[in-house]
């Protein structure tokens, strides 16, 4: 099978191919071995070519170039390993890096990537702010010491990576994973001092620029001098113009902070103290109102109206119960008039029989019944006898 692949692979012909010098060897006088890497894709593959091929007139070949090479692949059946034997090889221009460069920013804004409504607003004030920046660089102390200046308490995660050549992307990445998923760190600055385009190459790869957007941290970046723009930039949260404007930009000033906070508690007590003479006025102003000032003017007041409703309540009441006793004695007078009792009195008298009937007519009576008379005096018993009635 290695057989079949390499003898497919040398039909190939010759084919241009571009990639950045990881590595150099001049080695002997006849060969010189180069390590040709493919940042978008991470693929490294080994070239060869003669000394004069690398010794071209106005190519300066060395670690970190960009370079166009034209070159023939080849399979190594024995060690299945693939190389490229190159017989021409161009360096890159700036304009064709910045015409690169410029292909990846559209692809990457026609993704979305850097769209403003996924940047995030930074912590206000970060106890542990993450650091990605090179050993020992003037990127790391402005930013470091800038910090811990303006905000004392501030603390620092610092990942060291490579800020340039051909392995600095894939460094800056490692340092971004492993930072992102630190739980205390609040916001990441990734920091590099200024440089040539070239140098600040890495910070413009495809898989770096990725690697930002998909933070779940805030990310400040803070690459090159305040004119440089690499497409970290783009897809970071906050860009800052240099080391030393990260700093600002992810701590705040202790000292503007303490008068921010000296400022408002003055406020606050002019407020306070504007309410409270507030308040004393309102209350000042009831005290002096008389319901308030004399409470037993109020009372003495409605003292009177009670006093003069009892008295008025007696007075319909005696003329209620005078005119209920007028009444009275009109009645028990036509009582008086016509009752039997006042009949009586005139001489009349009431016979009843023996069941308590009014006896009205003579003709009613029986011989030898018992009746019983009324008068005004008392009552007679009485027994009916004809015969001695006279004629």
């Amino acid at each position: 099978m290695a057989r079949k692949v390499a003898e497919w692979i040398g039909r190939l012909g010759e084919v241009w191919v571009e990639g950045q010098v990881a590595q150099i060897s001049r080695r002997g006088t006849a060969t010189v071995f180069l390590t040709l890497r493919d940042p978008a894709a991470d693929l490294s593959v080994p070239v060869t070519c003669a000394r004069d091929v690398a010794a071209r007139p106005g190519l300066e070949l060395a670690e970190g170039a960009r370079v166009v090479v034209r070159a023939r692949p080849d399979y190594y059946v024995a060690r299945g390993s693939f190389s490229l034997r190159a017989t021409e090889i161009r360096a890159v221009g700036i304009g064709e890096l910045l015409a690169r460069i410029e292909r990846i920013r559209r692809l990457l804004a026609a993704e979305g990537l850097f769209d403003a409504a996924r940047k995030r607003p930074l912590p206000f004030a970060p106890a542990v702010v993450g650091v990605v920046t090179g050993r020992d660089s003037a990127a790391e102390r402005d930013v470091l010491v800038t910090a811990r200046r303006r905000w004392p308490a501030v603390r620092f995660a610092v990942h060291h990576s490579l800020v340039q050549g051909s392995s600095a992307a894939a460094s800056v990445i490692d340092g971004l994973h492993r930072l992102d998923a630190d739980p205390t760190v609040e916001v990441i600055v990734v920091a590099r001092g200024g440089g040539s385009v070239e140098d600040l190459l890495p910070f413009s790869d495809e898989g770096l620029v990725r690697a930002v957007a998909a933070c779940r941290t805030p990310v400040v970046t803070a690459v090159g001098h305040e004119t440089d723009t690499t497409l970290v930039d783009h897809a970071a949260d906050v860009r800052a113009a240099t080391p030393t404007d990260a700093a600002h930009r992810v701590v705040p000033e202790i000292g503007e902070q303490r008068r921010l906070v000296d400022g408002l508690r003055a406020r606050a007590g002019h407020v306070l103290a504007s309410r409270i003479e507030q308040q004393e006025r309102w209350l000042e102003s009831l005290r002096s109102r008389p319901v308030l000032a004399s409470p037993q003017r109020l009372l003495e007041g409605r003292s009177d109206d009670v006093q003069q409703l009892r008295q008025r309540a007696r007075r319909s009441l005696t003329h209620r119960v005078e005119s209920a006793e007028r009444d009275l004695e009109h009645a028990r007078a036509r009582v008086a008039a016509l009752s039997p009792a006042a009949t009586l009195q005139r001489g009349y008298a009431v016979v009843q029989r023996a069941d308590g009937a009014l006896v009205r007519d003579p003709g009613a009576v029986a011989d030898g019944e018992r009746l019983s008379v009324r008068v005004v005096g008392g009552r007679l018993p009485v027994r009916v006898d004809r015969e001695d009635v006279q004629p």
